[in-house]
This record gives C-alpha cells, sequence and structure tokens, in this order.
C-alpha cells in the first residue's frame, strides 16, 4: 500500500513545481512510484520486462543518483552505480520537471535540454515507465 503520508508530502511537492524541488526529492518520487508499482497492475507488468540501470546526473547541484528497474521492482540510491544502461543527465528544473509530469523528455532532448549517453532504447521505455507512474499518482492524488 502507498504511504499516505508520503503520498501528501510528494503531492505538496508537486504541486509546488519542479522549480521549487530539490535534487534529493527525486529519491522520494521514485519511493512514490516503487510503491505505486507494487500495486499497480499495469506498472507492475511493463517493469516486469524490464532490466534497465539509470545513472542520472544532476548538472547544476553535484548530484548524483541511480535507478535499477528489473524483475517487477524500482531500486535507487544516491552516488554513482556500475554499468549503467545508460546516463541521463540535465539540470535541476528539467530532471525534476520529467519526474513532476511538467517536461517533455523527448520535447527537452530534442532541444538539448537533456542529455542520454548509452541506450536511448532503454531511455525512451523509462520514459514510458515515468508516464505511467504519474498516471497512477494522479489516480491516488485525487482522493486527498
Amino acid at each position: 500500500m502507498v504511504d499516505e503520508a508520503l503520498l501528501k508530502e510528494m503531492k505538496g511537492k508537486f504541486d509546488a513545481g519542479a522549480a521549487a524541488g530539490d535534487p534529493a526529492d527525486s529519491l522520494k518520487v521514485f519511493e512514490l512510484f516503487k510503491q505505486i508499482a507494487e500495486e499497480n497492475d499495469d506498472l507492475k507488468e511493463e517493469l516486469e520486462d524490464m532490466d534497465i540501470v539509470i545513472q542520472a546526473v544532476v548538472t547544476d547541484a553535484d548530484y548524483k543518483f541511480w535507478l535499477k528497474a528489473h524483475d517487477g521492482t524500482l531500486e535507487y540510491g544516491d552516488g554513482d552505480v556500475d554499468n549503467p544502461s545508460f546516463t541521463f543527465s540535465a539540470n535541476k528544473e528539467v530532471g525534476l520537471g520529467m519526474l513532476f509530469g511538467e517536461v517533455d523528455a523527448t520535447s527537452a532532448y530534442m532541444a538539448g535540454d537533456i542529455t542520454v549517453e548509452g541506450n536511448l532504447q532503454d531511455a525512451m521505455a523509462f520514459q514510458e515507465i515515468i508516464e505511467l507512474a504519474l498516471e497512477a499518482y494522479e489516480d491516488l492524488a485525487e482522493d486527498l
């Protein structure tokens, strides 16, 4: 079950917007998405077919974190990860904007606001996971 306190905290952060966020909020977003994936069949099904390791770099905050999507689950943490499928780099506002649903990843990539080194197909597949998680989050947030 999604922790209601986390859901309320993240709703406040989502409502305030990416510009007001902190890069460390990324990990809280992933915790929320992880909990959602444990209950949402569509999201869990998408994650079951994935084996992706992401290294993320927040360029204007000297902050790195990683995310693994595999076997129907999400794992995440601060710092570096070995052998990422791709490395994603963006400034805080664009990176959080993608996680908060404010920034379209494809448009940001085409505009040069993000860079992806490594497997671009994995990056696109992961964006689909973010979109599914955001849809599920919006359904849960309506009930608050």
